[in-house]
């Protein structure tokens, strides 16, 4: 097997472009017609045909030295070492002929699990939104650095944004090495570097984790667990508290710290009145994707979905107010597992027993939010395991077992959160405002719900409060808010089949505890 540098290697040549300023990636961006500068500096770009991740592409090179370690099956696909080369060697020599782009960086605020990273591709904006993602590059550090190689070959001019190589992911986690070819989508190249990080990190006593993190003024830390498009980046910008990171994080001894430098946020319906910080960081030297754009006044209508519904913006902490020195905090008092419930009977917040919090990690309940991956035009009920299945390579159990001896150590409290739909599924029912579920998590901060009494939900055993300061009671009672209880219970029950069939690859490897939090469909978890 060749090492990495007997490999064809792109990073040579006069038509590579190394160290670029933003103002200068910017500038060969417009030049090269892949993107144009809206009314206030951002460059706003299309990915092409991919508007979200291609989960289906995505492999794994297979060895002896990791093959026990790693969850194989549709998310971790097997390759050879030597179907790798080959798909190595097919990106580095495409991309040796074109003019290209080199961005050095790094990831993990935490020195001690800090990495280099270096990303090449034939696309300016690309190095532009690595350097928006990840951190600076470190210095004399002696570590190899994980190496991305992006040939998103792109057809310039194509109306559809075809290209001219096949969609593929391929991951050599031993030698550090990612190579993505034939999409645009910059967000596989955010969560190739996670990938990584989600597999090297646990034999160092980190707990990787899928999540955004706040910091409160006297130092308390908040946990927001969730997919895309469950609210980790909205919810997380919180004028009252600091911004730790939107979605990427290590737990390790000393406590928290985020792996990138910025963030990835989901774009529609941004507004300035709703989401301010987010919006007020979309200026020169951030990236906007799949956004249309008035030509004339150059502002991106972020209420336009016609490309699709997962647009994004691209942004550096730089560009945030209410940032926390240094990405890093201390452990967790507070923890948030949000999930967008597509069937709509889950409770707004739920206070979740050690026990329920290892089912629900285990779980990942949630719905793929249109747009997020390739083919998800509705949303679609699904689990997804640690809040993170794609972008976890390790066994599921593996997680779970770090974060029961961390919550455990550190007496931290499990809440779950339903940003989805109440009194029905969409087209039914309706999405919990914002400002409702953030005055929920704000009460559960601010202590505002140590007084008050909980009340058992009948299906899935999960403890609600009665009231909530500042809350509407409607938007408290999931039951009352369907047009009949027969309606809710008919959903309840098929969201509780739901559940225990897919826990039931899990049943092994946990304790009666954990399995005895396991809705039972058509038995109200409270007879």
């Amino acid at each position: 097997m060749l090492t990495p540098e007997e490999l064809i290697s792109p990073w040579q040549g006069p038509l590579c472009h190394w160290g670029l300023s933003p103002a200068a990636l910017l500038e060969k961006a417009v030049e090269r017609k892949e993107g144009l500068l809206s009314n206030r500096g951002a460059l706003v770009v299309r990915t092409g045909k991919y508007t979200g991740r291609s989960p289906g592409q995505r492999f794994i090179v297979d060895s002896p030295a990791i093959h026990e370690s790693i969850d194989w099956g549709s998310i971790n696909q097997p390759i050879s070492p030597e179907e790798f080369e080959a798909h190595y060697k097919a990106a580095a020599t495409a991309l040796s002929a074109k003019e290209r782009f080199v961005m050095e960086g790094s990831v993990c605020a935490d020195e001690k699990h800090a990495l280099p990273v270096q990303v090449i591709g034939d696309l300016a904006w690309h190095a532009l939104f690595a350097g928006c993602l990840f951190r600076k590059p470190l210095s004399n550090s002696g570590k190899a650095p994980l190496r991305i190689l992006v040939n998103a070959g792109l057809i310039p001019g194509s109306p559809t944004g075809e290209s001219s190589v096949p969609t593929r992911i391929s991951l050599d986690l031993e030698r550090k090495l990612v190579v993505i070819t034939g999409t645009g989508y910059a967000g596989e190249i955010k969560k190739s570097v996670f990938s990584f990080l989600n597999y090297a990190l646990p034999d160092d006593n980190v707990f990787p984790m899928h999540c955004a993190a706040t910091m409160g003024k006297h130092g308390d830390v908040a946990l927001l667990f969730g997919l895309s498009g469950t609210g980790k980046t909205t919810l997380s910008a919180d004028p009252e508290r600091l911004l730790i990171g939107d979605d990427e994080h290590g737990w390790s001894d000393q406590g928290v710290f985020n792996f990138e430098g910025g963030c990835y946020a989901k774009a529609i319906k941004l507004s300035s009145k709703a989401e301010p910080h987010i919006f007020n960081a979309l200026r020169f030297g951030s990236v906007i994707e799949n956004v249309p754009m008035n030509p004339q006044t150059r502002r991106p209508d972020f209420f336009d979905d016609s490309i699709t519904e997962n647009t994004r913006a691209g942004y550096s902490l730089d560009l945030l107010e209410g940032v926390a020195p240094n990405s890093r905090g201390g452990h967790p008092r507070t923890i948030f597992f949000l999930t967008c419930d597509a069937f709509g009977v889950l409770p707004p917040l739920s206070r979740l027993t050690p026990s329920q919090a290892l089912y629900h990690f285990l779980s990942g309940y949630t719905a793929k939010v249109a747009g997020t991956e390739a083919g998800v035009s509705q949303p679609q009920a699904t689990f997804s395991a640690c809040f993170g299945a794609p972008f976890m390579p390790r066994k599921p159990s593996i997680y779970t077992q770090i974060l029961a001896r961390k919550i455990v150590a550190h007496s931290s409290q499990v809440w779950m959160v339903n940003t989805g739909w109440r009194g029905g599924p969409p087209g039914i029912g309706h999405r919990f405002p914002l400002a409702v579920t953030r005055t929920l998590l704000a009460a559960v901060l601010n202590g505002d719900l140590d007084k008050i009494s909980f009340h058992k939900d009948p299906y899935f055993g999960l403890e609600s409060p009665g009231k909530c300061p500042g809350v509407e009671h409607h938007f408290l009672d999931a039951v009352k808010a369907w047009h009949s209880p027969n309606a809710y219970k008919t959903q309840a029950e098929k969201l509780a089949r739901l559940f225990h069939g897919n826990f039931k690859k899990f049943e092994n490897q946990v304790g009666i505890e954990v399995s005895g939090s396991m809705p039972e469909p058509g038995s109200p978890a409270s007879e």
